[in-house]
């Protein structure tokens, strides 16, 4: 195994461990987290719907992870949604700096600061991973092109 696929092996077992998780937790306290978005500035006249379907965007981006040809859009659509959360932390801690973290599980503990350095580490790990996994597929397919045009050119 490669350093490159070590590295992107790493990455996508956190992001499943982290939407795994925090989707779970979602579930888990259904009526805290759906509470917590209806007071929401900004999600608050969409709560429920959001509620109902976060965690279950959440498990899906977790199979696209772990199937291997999907594993490219399943990091996309890791980096999407770390990037809107974190669009929506900021937007929120622009409007009050008291509003509860409707995230799940222990990371609602984390200021809202510490939410948005663990999303920009999230969202940067997830770019490195979309690179390399590019990379490498790129050189993939490369080495099969070549190999095919040498079983032609020598039949």
């Amino acid at each position: 195994m490669t350093k490159r696929t070590t590295i992107i092996e790493i990455i996508t077992v956190l992001n499943i461990i982290l939407f795994l998780y925090t989707g779970i937790a979602k579930i888990m306290d259904y009526s805290v987290f759906k509470e917590q978005l209806a007071v929401s500035p900004i999600l608050g006249f969409v709560a429920k719907p959001v509620a109902l379907l976060l965690p279950w965007v959440e498990f899906v981006i977790v199979v696209l992870l772990v199937i291997p040809r999907w594993r490219l859009k399943g990091l996309y659509a890791c980096f999407a949604l770390m990037t809107l959360f974190t669009a929506y932390i900021i937007a929120l801690f622009s409007i009050s700096k008291e509003m509860p973290c409707s995230c799940g599980g222990i990371i609602e503990l984390l200021s809202w600061q510490q939410h948005i350095a663990f999303n920009a580490v999230f969202i940067g790990l997830n770019l490195w991973a979309i690179m390399l996994l590019k990379k490498e597929k790129k050189e993939l397919k490369k080495e099969w092109t070549e190999e095919n045009e040498f079983k032609v050119s020598h039949g």
